[in-house]
């Protein structure tokens, strides 16, 4: 499996063939500006939730590429309103096999709303299960204790983690998730893209190792293999 990253939470992976790409804000992150989105392949596309900040380049990326979106049952209402009608709905708890493996859709403890201030569900993370891996896109999200049932009943094998704080868990409550979900390889996500977010990168990858975890932070544009 690969991983690219795009910035703040958006990344592309590629397993069994296809591209899934999570939460695309893109073409409005400074940090960003060097990628071409419409270079950007999608076979599904899958979003946490509605806020401007991972949905900005959603409607054209996926009128573009006809790619399968899998979001809350509110979210797939209002992208058919924007023209956007290959969606798969789903909910909290509930699972769905597609051809690259499965998806769940988990908690999240994040407000969520659309760019245009319609009612967008609940926030969600994914545990995704392909390629032999289980993956854990945490979304954005505080720490919470639900986060143990993911450790007990998933244990992944790599975890995406937002790290930001102010909006979503800091370094501090990240390692602490890395914890509950029984995982120790940490993708970081949702910082630096904000001044709210910045964070320092050599003391948040010390932190984690000290407690026994490995925090990877992928440089934007750039793609690592997930073995």
């Amino acid at each position: 499996m690969k991983v690219t990253y795009y910035g703040q939470s958006c990344f592309l992976l590629e397993t069994q063939g296809f591209n899934i790409l999570f939460d695309p804000f893109i073409s409005p992150n400074e940090l960003a500006q060097h990628i071409d989105i419409d270079s950007i392949p999608a076979d599904f596309i899958l979003v946490s939730h509605g806020h401007q900040d991972h949905t900005a380049d959603l409607v054209h990326i996926a009128k573009r590429t006809n790619a399968v979106v899998v979001c809350a049952f509110e979210i797939s209402s209002w992208l058919e309103n924007q023209g956007v009608t290959n969606c798969h709905p789903m909910n909290l708890g509930g699972q769905w096999n597609f051809d690259f493996g499965n998806v769940k859709m988990v908690f999240a403890a994040h407000s969520n709303s659309l760019p245009d201030g319609t009612y967008g569900g609940t926030a969600a993370g994914f545990v995704i299960k392909t390629s032999g891996k289980t993956l854990y896109y945490a979304g954005d999200t505080a720490l919470t204790q639900e986060m143990k049932l993911i450790g007990e009943l998933s244990s992944p094998d790599i975890s995406f983690l937002p790290i930001g704080d102010n909006f979503t868990m800091g370094i501090d409550d990240a390692i602490i998730a890395a914890r509950f979900v029984n995982c120790n390889r940490i993708i970081g996500m949702h910082y630096d893209t904000f001044g709210y977010i910045k964070i320092d990168k050599a003391d948040a990858i010390e932190k984690f190792g000290a407690s026994g975890n490995e925090l990877t932070l992928v440089d934007i544009g750039a793609t690592i293999e997930i073995e």
